[in-house]
């Protein structure tokens, strides 16, 4: 008898093969945002209503669905899209530069309902993905301000200027296979975003944008206390934390194992310092260990 193996609950490919019209509808139809509007059109109350705030809303869900780095490329899309002004519920003229700022303002000032609406949506994947949050994996990534430098004026006075990002860097280094070292250092300015993600659906369990001067360990331990304030429940369920060789600290990997019982699979960071007679390995002349404790063999 032919064994037919079991599908996947969710897979990646059900997603990409849509178009872009009907990602966003499914973004529309699963986001727990009703609350979320309710308080933004309460705030708004008794006044003028030329862009509906579930409108407003919505194009920036589409934004951020069909990746536009900007306010000005979504106005275009609008612009273009009838459908897409249809779906996220315009029906006049596309909203001015001026809408969007004011909106998005009012989106920072209800930070805390936003976060909610992302714990509610990691909550219900633990409810409906059995083997969510078992396998986790740690990292950060640069992201870049449109600034390219910190601005001169640092007092705040409503015009769009950059002043909570910094500088930083990022050294990655290695050996290539003819045993030549290399480096490359990555320089920016902006912000880093933490996340901590589900290794296999890679889907996001927590995260945190800081500046990008800030260490991956000092947030990796701040990440960990945010999930167990917010997300107890996944600390339980977790067996397994990767991180790469930025992620390599003592105390990290004690808080895993003896605070929460997750196993850390983190590379190690080379601090060997050469020349290291105590590399040799007895009895040979060429072979050696690395900082990893595997044997290489010496070229003469």
């Amino acid at each position: 008898m032919a064994i037919i193996p079991q599908m996947s609950l969710f897979t990646w490919k059900e997603i990409e093969i849509l178009g872009d019209l009907d990602r966003l509808r499914l973004v529309l139809d699963y986001m727990p945002d009703e609350a979320f509007m309710q308080n933004l059109e309460k705030k708004r109350g008794k006044g003028r209503n030329d862009y509906p705030v579930r409108a407003m809303w919505n194009s920036i869900l589409a934004g951020i669905v069909f990746q536009h780095e900007s306010i000005e490329k979504l106005r275009r899309e609008l612009s273009r899209n009838g459908q897409l002004r249809e779906m996220c519920g315009f029906e006049g003229q596309v909203p001015t530069s001026y809408a969007y700022t004011r909106f998005l303002k009012s989106l920072i000032r209800d930070e805390e309902m936003m976060d909610k609406m992302f714990e509610t949506l990691v909550e219900q994947l633990l409810e409906r993905l059995p083997d969510f949050g078992k396998r986790l994996a740690i990292d950060s990534k640069a992201i870049s301000s449109f600034s390219k430098h910190p601005n001169k004026h640092e007092t705040k006075d409503g015009r769009r200027r950059d002043l909570d990002a910094n500088h930083s860097q990022k050294v990655y280094s290695g050996v290539t296979k003819e045993g030549n070292p290399w480096q490359k250092v990555v320089k920016w300015f902006g912000y880093k975003l933490h996340l901590v993600v589900d290794a296999t659906y890679e889907l996001p369990v927590t995260f945190k944008v800081t500046k990008a001067s800030e260490s991956d360990i000092t947030e990796g331990h701040k990440l960990l206390e945010q999930m167990e304030e917010k997300q107890p429940k996944l600390l339980k369920t977790a067996e397994t934390m990767a991180g790469d060789r930025g992620y390599d600290d003592t105390k990290l990997i004690t808080k895993l194992w003896d605070t929460y019982k997750i196993k850390p699979i983190i590379d190690i960071r080379n601090m060997w310092k050469d020349p290291d007679k105590t590399r040799l390995l007895p009895g040979k002349e060429n072979v050696v260990y690395n900082y990893k404790r595997n044997r290489i063999l010496r070229m003469p």
